[in-house]
């Protein structure tokens, strides 16, 4: 069976929509749609009626390309808001076999314990250790005999003002909503492998105006932060230091940019205000504000993953993804200010039909998204409809219909019982018999069947 999806991300330089199919688990993208980000700053909505112009530029240009006219989405929410807390949650269990009701309760319960701020509306509740009768770090506990089961999660709430514009901008742009996704969820969701989500991983996401810091471990998200600076900001910087418009310094940006490397070649630079003018600037400078700012960046995401007392838990290090990892030289440069922790640079993949505009770190948030929906998700999730995420519908559906038979049908299996022990009694009387009777059929009753009868009488006789 195949299901069409919508996915959008909406970022501060660009906004994109994904239309794919799934089948199997399988995602193949149709088509997609990239708009410029108008009304977006820093990751939140400043501008309804824009952000919702951008939005609906983007979904139009994937529904022709796809040829689908799909009327709901997954959507990105950037962590700029976001914030989370843990809590832990016990339950009995009373028929001692976990099933996913008893898992939903304790995560309910953990969800019901937390002290979430009334300003602040819930997105996922993550577990990432679950305790069967005080034996800790259990994968996963469906299925276990047990009498109590508890649950340590990550709660992941906005503010539900953001959450509210976001709603509005997509609704506006003729899109119903069916998922919202943490932005640095859904680039960790693209860019890691099952090594590093056993091993434990740090994903940083720099983007266009903003920088995300997400820690995978213990099968789940465990902390989330986000820094307000992206590679717009070294637009900026380019362009004050070097009295140059800011196309002009995004181009330098994108051909002489690099953390290696500095030259002391001079270039010609149109100048600000007088754009018929050249001035001439060495690339040692463009080098020296690049470098800066992004040492500044990765420095401050370096204090963060040690705030997090989560460092010694993360095995497999850093992956680096989002549009400012295409720098010449950031994997180095990261390696030099994560000492200790091997970096590599995540590019989206697991995706069929992926185009090659789309073959970039940027677009790691998006394609996350339709992985997500595909059941990409941590095992257990609950999201924010406050409905419980899994994948053992079908074992569920088995295990109720077990159920069902053994306690609606109890005539059925005592008659199955009386005929096994009536069958066990006439395979004993025909081996004490001289004539074998196994190739007559059993009709389940000895006096009901007259050749059973005949070999009675003829066993009276001799």
């Amino acid at each position: 069976m195949s299901d069409t999806i919508l996915a959008i991300d909406i970022g501060s330089t660009k906004i994109c929509a994904i239309i794919a199919e799934i089948q199997d688990s399988e995602v193949t993208i149709q088509g997609h749609g990239i708009s410029k980000s108008q009304g977006v700053k820093k990751g939140a909505i400043t501008n309804i009626e824009l952000a919702s112009k951008s939005i609906k530029k983007a979904i139009n240009d994937a529904k022709r390309i796809a040829g689908s006219n799909i009327t709901s989405a997954t959507v990105s929410i950037s962590n700029a808001y976001a914030k989370s807390l843990n809590s832990t949650g016990i339950v009995n269990i009373p028929h001692k076999d976990i099933s996913i009701k008893e898992i939903n309760r304790v995560m309910q319960t953990a969800l019901y314990n937390a002290n979430v701020p009334t300003e602040y509306d819930v997105i996922h509740v993550l577990p990432y250790n679950f305790r069967v009768d005080d034996q800790d770090f259990i994968e996963d506990p469906f299925g276990m005999n047990a009498s109590r089961m508890e649950v340590d999660v990550n709660i992941i709430m906005t503010q539900k003002s953001n959450l509210s514009n976001l709603k509005k901008a997509v609704r506006s742009a003729g899109v119903e909503i069916d998922g919202i996704v943490l932005s640095g969820y859904a680039s960790a969701i693209a860019t890691m492998d099952e090594d590093e989500k056993e091993l434990g991983v740090a994903v940083i996401d720099l983007g266009g105006q903003t920088s995300n810091l997400v820690i995978h471990t213990g099968n789940s998200i465990r902390y989330n932060d986000f820094l307000g600076v992206g590679s717009n900001h070294i637009t900026n910087d380019l362009s004050m230091a070097l009295h140059t418009p800011l196309q002009i310094a995004e181009n330098v940006k994108v051909r002489h940019g690099s953390l290696i490397e500095s030259s002391n070649e001079v270039i010609e630079l149109p100048i600000i205000g007088d754009e018929e003018s050249r001035n001439g600037v060495s690339l040692e400078v463009v080098h020296s504000v690049i470098f800066s700012r992004v040492e500044e960046a990765l420095m401050i995401l370096s204090k963060s993953l040690e705030k997090s007392a989560l460092k010694e838990q993360i095995g497999a290090g850093i992956i680096l993804t989002g549009g400012m990892t295409k720098l010449k030289g950031m994997r180095e440069l990261a390696q030099a200010i994560f000492t200790g922790m091997p970096v590599r640079v995540g590019y989206p993949d697991n995706v069929n039909g992926l185009f090659d505009e789309l073959k970039d770190p940027a677009f790691s948030t998006v394609v996350g998204l339709l992985l997500y929906k595909a059941g990409g998700h941590t095992q257990y999730e609950i999201n924010f409809q406050q409905e419980l995420l899994h994948s053992k519908a079908m074992f569920e559906d088995n295990l109720n219909d077990i159920r069902i038979g053994h306690t609606s049908n109890a005539e059925e299996v005592q008659a199955a019982v009386s005929h096994k022990e009536e069958k066990e009694h006439n395979q004993k009387d025909q081996e004490e018999s001289d004539i074998s009777f196994d190739d007559l059929s059993d009709l389940g009753h000895e006096n009901r069947n007259p050749f059973k009868k005949l070999a009675s009488w003829a066993r009276q006789l001799f």
